[in-house]
């Protein structure tokens, strides 16, 4: 086994972990506070997956930037920053020049690193560490974590049971029209659009696939044209009217598991990023052209 499949086996205890760190944590954003929420590449995406979730919850207006674009002189109450490594150029950078303007709350895995005295606030989620360079259980452990300390949000389940649909996702066998195809696109609305970006960039960091990932509502409008025979449209969450006979109609592969927890879903996405890498003859562990942290000189 891979080190990272055995990284992408841990998650549903590392999960069930968050849900207690939570539980005792101070430093969540307050209902009603303005939140931005900011990371790179897989963080980002986990950022704008919490930020739908906040505001799903009633907690307060909240947006998600990727660090590098962050808009200059935008106000809010709080700017919370994930970054796996403590290390990453651009959220440093952010994180600089906000010190003393906001208040600022950032999730890392290394407590031995610059984000420690760049944040005002930090969670330290080490239990969650990992030596891929791809990641897998920070980020969904991070968004698990924060998910948490939102408490109830409509519609969406209590941690503690995405932890236990994870616990399936790490067993049960992939489809083999899944395996088999030559194409997936990833669907998503709301707070899932941003487990479909990160879906589509798991992907293609492990597996060089070619891998799509839009919003449901707008497939339709153009995206659908590159599913057919041997592709797969997967949605992450309800699936909306009709979607699935427009699929069937063009040929393509439908996936939707509205029985699990959509979080619970990326975990069968990672599982098959590291498959078809395998399969193709890469190593899952050393993905071509990537580092486990960016740093700029």
């Amino acid at each position: 086994m891979s080190r990272t499949a055995a990284e992408i086996a841990t998650q549903p205890a590392c999960w069930h972990r968050a849900a207690e760190a939570a539980a005792s944590f101070t430093g969540f954003p307050q209902p009603g506070e303005r939140v931005a929420v900011t990371g790179c590449g897989t963080s980002w995406f986990m950022a704008l997956a919490y930020a739908a979730l906040r505001e799903a919850a009633g907690q307060g207006e909240t947006d998600a930037f990727a660090s590098s674009e962050f808009p200059a002189g935008r106000r809010y109450d709080r700017v919370v920053a994930i970054t796996r490594s403590g290390t990453t150029t651009e959220v440093l950078e952010l994180l600089g020049r906000l010190k003393g303007t906001v208040a600022t709350l950032a999730l890392t895995a290394d407590p031995k690193t610059p984000v420690m005295d760049a944040a005002d606030t930090v969670a330290v989620l080490d239990w969650a560490d990992e030596e891929s360079v791809v990641q897998t259980r920070f980020a969904t452990t991070a968004l698990a974590f924060l998910r948490a300390g939102l408490g109830d949000v409509p519609g969406v389940k209590p941690v503690a049971e995405a932890a236990v649909d994870a616990e399936l996702a790490v067993t049960e066998p992939l489809p083999a029209a899944v395996l088999g195809a030559e194409q997936w696109t990833f669907l998503g609305r709301g707070w899932t659009y941003g487990l479909a970006l990160e879906a589509a960039l798991k992907m293609r960091e492990a597996a060089g696939a070619w891998t799509e990932a839009y919003p449901a509502m707008e497939y339709r409008h153009g995206p659908i044209s590159i599913t057919g025979p041997g592709r797969v449209a997967w949605m992450f969450g309800t699936l909306p009217e009709g979607l699935a006979g427009d699929v069937a109609r063009v040929g393509g592969e439908l996936v939707a598991r509205q029985d699990a927890d959509p979080l619970a879903d990326l975990v069968r996405v990672q599982r098959l990023a590291v498959a078809l890498a395998e399969s193709r003859g890469f190593d899952p562990d050393r993905p071509k052209n990537l580092t486990r942290s960016v740093i700029l000189d």
